[in-house]
């Protein structure tokens, strides 16, 4: 949540939650908890998807494959555990690249409004375009969890701060860009399928942020619709 000065108002808002973990973007994760032998309800789909061998069996290779992946995207606990979590993330990356180069393919995002940013929550995915143009991405983002969920709806870039710092978590959020309230865009050091989400923020990777950042201004429209799975 960062606190926004404009024209000697105060703006209490709700920004990203940003762990000690940066483990996306090549930081050293943490110490790895103990393997667990036992097999979990989504077994097979999570061996099929880190390319395991598809027996629905707990094997230590299996295991030591599923926690990287944990470990890697902040899911805990990261034991091994074919669980809901586990699957859930990566059932949503296979729906993520479904998607391909066609994120408004259901036409919800405005085609009629020029230069818009668009932020599908139900699947957590964020592109920019041009009437019907596709500009930028799509890419993966990390919204609200529930009880902070992102606010749908149409809205429009009202403050640009490159170097903003949250008050009420004392964490930066380079790259912000409010479009809601105290809703951002903003970058994190935090895997964009990091469960649970922010507090309400739209999270980026540094890239995407940047990106963001020299393809918007100020009075740029803002559409987000659906909704985060989970809220």
């Amino acid at each position: 949540m960062g606190d926004i000065r404009r024209r000697g108002a105060v703006v209490l808002g709700v920004t990203g939650l940003v762990a000690p973990l940066t483990l996306a973007l090549g930081a050293a994760p943490a110490q790895a908890a103990s393997c667990t032998t036992q097999a979990g309800p989504y077994q097979k789909q999570v061996e099929k998807f880190l390319g395991r061998p598809v027996d629905g069996r707990q094997s230590t290779a299996d295991c030591k494959a599923i926690q990287a992946f944990q470990t890697k995207h902040g899911i805990t606990p990261n034991i091994g555990y074919a669980g809901s979590v586990t699957w859930g993330v990566m059932d949503l990356m296979n729906k993520q690249k479904a998607v391909g180069s066609t994120p408004n393919r259901d036409g919800r995002c405005p085609t009629n409004k020029g230069r818009i940013a668009c932020v599908n929550l139900t699947l957590q995915l964020s592109w920019i375009q041009d009437g019907s143009r596709l500009v930028y991405g799509p890419v993966p983002v990390r919204t609200g969890r529930d009880g902070y969920e992102t606010r749908t709806g149409l809205k429009k870039i009202y403050w640009r701060d490159i170097d903003h710092v949250s008050s009420i978590y004392n964490v930066s959020m380079p790259y912000s860009q409010f479009f809601d309230g105290g809703q951002a865009f903003h970058s994190v050091g935090l895997s964009m399928w990091n469960p649970p989400g922010s507090h309400g923020c739209v999270n980026m990777t540094t890239t995407t942020a940047k990106k963001y950042w020299s393809l918007l201004k100020n009075g740029d429209d803002v559409f987000v619709y659906g909704r985060k799975p989970g809220t």
